[in-house]
């Protein structure tokens, strides 16, 4: 069993001892035997003063895009950093007033659009200039770290689903995220990051010997984890990413679409790693709600030869090929209304363009392929972890 970061400084609390400690968690913020850090730490006779929570609450309770509540009964004031506007999305000076040390401990999932990330460096950019140390309790990548996949954000893009020039899956830690994050920004902040003992780049969450906890609503699983870096494209489009159902991400589909010849069509493309089954599901929220729709369910045979985002990028054209209706979605989008989701997801309207232009998957994933090259060279300086 590897150890992270919040278990390395639990074994060695003295860096924080005397200290008035913030503290950024969720529910994944446990140690190996499954206690939340903010007990752990009270138990050492560290006082937390707040709690800090992401998108969907301390607990993971909240859909997406929706408010976090507050949550009561905890050792500490809890502050919800996704209250329903941007304004939410930082801390208040006042919520800084009485401490000197902010621990940021949430399991990420290895996704630029997972907005986790976003709050870190968000935080990382209200503390510039003020006597606070920020510590990232280093976590896994769920998905490993040697697979770099999808285009890089551009300029003109960011948003709250999207707040570093990094590929879709970028195959970084929390900690090297904010190492990247620091230098990038040029940021006035005492940045600290507890390393992981015994973790490899070639390792997926399986192999650290480390309990799962979905780390919001629909990522239950690991299987999830590994789909949603393309499948949560879906969410700028018509067509269900299976929110609604019992396996979201993993189950996708739209009225109209025939189940046998979507899988057939996605199977012939043949993509590594996976296999799609032909199925029909009813969602019980979001999209297409209480109506049994055709949809494929997505197999991954082999983690370590998949490629999400390329098997994302697929559906979507396929998909939109055979239904009459198809659109991608406009409006609001995690509080940014300037650009269309998938645009944002995706990093650029490039892909978007493409598909409704019916250029082939082929000619579409060319148009990355350089952009993850560079960026595996650009993040040689920021990894921590360099066996593989």
């Amino acid at each position: 069993m590897i150890q992270t970061g919040l278990e390395r400084l639990l074994a060695k609390p003295d860096i924080i001892k005397n200290r008035s400690v913030a503290l950024i968690a969720n529910q994944t913020s446990v140690t190996a035997d499954m206690k939340y850090s903010w007990d752990e730490l009270n138990r050492l006779g560290i006082r937390v003063r707040r709690l800090f929570s992401p998108e969907h609450g301390l607990f993971g309770t909240e859909q997406d895009q929706v408010p976090a509540p507050t949550v009561s009964g905890i050792c500490s004031e809890v502050v919800s950093l996704y209250g329903g506007s941007c304004d939410s999305l930082v801390p208040l000076d006042s919520h800084l007033s009485d401490v000197n040390c902010v621990l940021f401990d949430i399991q990420d999932i290895g996704a630029r659009y997972y907005t986790y990330i976003s709050t870190m460096v968000m935080f990382m950019k209200a503390l510039q200039g003020k006597d606070i140390e920020f510590i990232v309790l280093d976590r896994p990548n769920p998905v490993g770290g040697v697979i770099v996949e999808g285009p890089v954000l551009k300029k003109g893009y960011e948003s709250f689903v999207g707040s570093l020039p990094v590929p879709v899956r970028h195959g970084l830690t929390p900690g090297e995220l904010a190492m990247l994050a620091h230098d990038y920004f040029g940021l006035d902040t005492n940045l600290k990051v507890i390393e992981m003992n015994g973790w490899r780049r070639e390792m997926v969450y399986d192999d650290t010997g480390l309990p799962w906890v979905p780390p919001s609503p629909n990522i239950p699983s690991l299987n999830t984890a590994f789909v949603y870096p393309g499948i949560c494209l879906l969410e700028g489009t018509n067509i269900s990413e299976g929110r609604g159902t019992t396996t979201p991400f993993e189950a996708v589909g739209a009225p109209g679409i025939n189940p046998a010849r979507a899988a057939d069509e996605l199977n012939a493309l043949g993509m590594p790693g996976v296999y799609f089954r032909p199925i029909y599901m009813r969602p019980t929220f979001n999209k297409y709600c209480g109506e049994t729709i055709g949809a494929v369910f997505i197999h991954v045979t082999e983690r370590r030869l998949f490629r999400s985002f390329l098997a994302g990028v697929a559906v979507v054209l396929r998909m939109s090929e055979m239904m009459e209706d198809f659109r991608f979605t406009t409006g609001a989008y995690e509080f940014n209304e300037i650009h269309p989701a998938f645009d944002l997801l995706t990093g650029s309207s490039g892909i978007r363009e493409m598909i409704l232009g019916r250029k082939d998957l082929e000619w579409i994933a060319s148009s990355w392929e350089k952009e993850q090259k560079v960026f595996a060279g650009i993040m040689e300086e920021f990894l921590l972890y360099r066996e593989h």
